[in-house]
């Protein structure tokens, strides 16, 4: 099995900054920020991984599939997620794209 990376600012693909006003976020507010952004660039976002390096949790939770780049990241990308927001500087990423 491939050990699973951690995830780095190179393994994202053109991510769109989103910096939160007061420096720091839940979750919750991550997601809503990152979903308004993704509604600028897709008519019906579709979230279809996300990432939280505070508690270290990321979703879908996929085996380790490549050795380049987190499982998560893999799986998103290889669905079309061709849209990803990074909150914080890589402290919450999430990945759409276009919905059905």
């Amino acid at each position: 099995m491939t050990a699973c990376k951690a995830l780095t600012r190179e393994m994202l693909s053109k991510p769109i900054d989103v910096r939160s006003p007061s420096g720091t976020v839940d979750f919750q507010t991550a997601r809503r920020l990152a979903e308004e952004k993704a509604r600028e660039r897709l008519a019906e976002p579709m979230l279809l991984a996300w990432y939280d390096r505070e508690a270290g949790t990321y979703s879908p939770k996929v085996e380790c599939c490549d050795e380049h780049k987190p499982g998560w990241l893999v799986y998103a990308e290889s669905r079309g997620g061709d849209v990803t927001v990074s909150v914080d500087r890589e402290a919450y990423v999430f990945v759409f794209r276009s919905g059905p």
